[in-house]
């Protein structure tokens, strides 16, 4: 498999995952900004946000944006998702990930309602 198909079955993950996946795959004091009421969490508080919250059944990401320099790899999407009986929501994701202890761990992600 290559990094590119690593990472983005990665970002899939933290869309669909529970809160195991990300414990699991983020970086030691990652941080994430999500749309109010959430806002700014790090570290351990992403995990308890994410068993608190409800899930997403699906994510379909197109325009899809990948860079990659050395041990840092950016993505860009726009992600359609959806809840269980919410409506579809539209954002524009970037994600940060590092090559660490021999894979990619996420360090950052934003979420930007489109």
């Amino acid at each position: 498999m290559t990094d590119q198909d690593t990472l983005w079955q990665l970002e899939e993950s933290f869309w669909l995952g529970g809160a195991e996946t990300f414990r699991s795959t983020m970086a030691d004091g990652a941080i994430m900004v999500f749309p109010y009421p959430a806002g700014i969490l790090q570290g351990e508080t992403i995990v308890e946000g994410v068993k608190s919250a409800p899930r997403w059944r699906s994510v379909l990401m197109r325009d899809r944006r990948l860079n990659i320099r050395g041990a840092v790899a950016v993505l860009a999407y726009k992600a359609e998702a959806e809840r269980e009986g919410a409506p579809i929501q539209t954002m524009l994701c970037a994600s940060t990930y590092l090559r660490e202890d021999g894979g990619w761990r996420l360090m950052s992600h934003q979420q930007t309602p489109a």
